[in-house]
């Protein structure tokens, strides 16, 4: 009788423990997915909130492949870079900063890291962290050849179009201006345009010197500034800037690049530089209009998008709407 009890006793604790098991487990599932529920949304300065949509295979697996490249190689630069470059293509920019922040302090004097850091930063509007980032990175390449920068997202013509530098110029120019620092910003893209020799660098540094310029109420200078922009230049991939470039030289007229609306980063520069051109000729309330539809589109995290809400709240007194 009494070996009976006992392993009846045996029979009820294992069953505890294993209901107590089960519970933990989905526990913690419940935890898991209340954090990645968590990871998904994104709320704006301006209080709006977004959803992260389902990537496409082709990122996943591209992101799965630099993922097992860096843990199979934690030493590699290139494997870092990569892995915090496919994470952010996910959205994800919280943890690519993790990533890089992780190789920052394993080689705190690679400038790459800063360089990719800083651009992410930009993404979750923490400018001051991506001037600081961008700042340090600017020290780093200080008597150091320019490279090239593999694209993660490549052109038509699969034709890389960015250098290391430029990059780095060009991306502590773009927080500073959303600061509202335009005489450092300024500075940087100058540094920018002098960086590199191809077309679409041109056009993308002229583009912000001479808003920047406008802003200041230097149109000699913002229109001297114009001065290397044609009609025919061998632009690959910043056609938008482009586009724009022309506009404020007068090649083009304004109606002629309205009818592109906001919803990718391309379509949202021209947004933004249209929406600024009608801001310094004092068309202010058409300017605000133009930015207003640029937030209300889903593309969060482009560049025109950040400038227009930036300007919002600097300017309109946008908030939580």
């Amino acid at each position: 009788m009494t070996s009976h009890a006992s392993i009846g006793m045996c029979l009820i604790t294992a069953f505890v423990l294993f209901i107590n098991c089960k519970s933990d487990k989905k526990s913690e599932r419940v935890q898991e997915e209340n954090v990645a529920e968590k990871q998904l949304i994104f709320t704006t300065p301006l209080g709006k909130e977004f959803i992260l949509t389902q990537p496409s295979q082709k990122l996943l697996n591209q992101y799965e492949e630099a993922k097992n490249a860096h843990e199979a190689n934690p030493n590699d630069i290139d494997a870092i870079i990569w892995h915090g470059r496919r994470t952010a293509y996910l959205g994800r920019y919280d943890d690519a900063i993790a990533i890089y922040s992780e190789g920052i302090d394993q080689f705190p004097d690679e400038p790459r890291l800063y360089r990719h850091r800083g651009h992410r930063y930009i993404s979750i509007r923490q400018f001051n962290k991506a001037i600081a980032d961008l700042e340090k990175a600017g020290q780093l390449i200080q008597g150091t050849k320019n490279e090239v920068e593999p694209d993660g997202m490549p052109n038509a013509q699969n034709i890389p179009v960015s250098t290391l530098h430029g990059n780095i110029w060009y991306h502590l120019g773009l927080a500073h201006y959303l600061k509202h620092d335009y005489e450092k910003a300024f500075d940087a893209y100058l540094k920018c345009r002098d960086s590199g020799e191809l077309p679409d660098n041109m056009v993308s540094s002229t583009h912000w010197l001479y808003m920047i310029q406008r802003r200041l109420g230097n149109t000699d200078l913002a229109n001297e500034l114009l001065e290397p922009i044609s009609i025919a230049m061998d632009v690959i991939e910043n056609q938008s800037y482009h586009d724009l470039c022309k506009l404020y030289k007068g090649l083009v007229p304004v109606d002629s690049l309205l009818q592109k609306g906001p919803g990718n980063p391309s379509n949202d520069a021209v947004s933004y530089g249209i929406a600024n051109w009608y801001f310094y000729h004092n068309e202010k309330e058409k300017a605000a209009k133009i930015m207003e539809d640029l937030v209300a589109s889903p593309s969060w995290s482009s560049f025109g998008y950040i400038a227009a809400e930036s300007d919002l709240l600097h300017y309109y007194g946008k908030v939580n709407r």
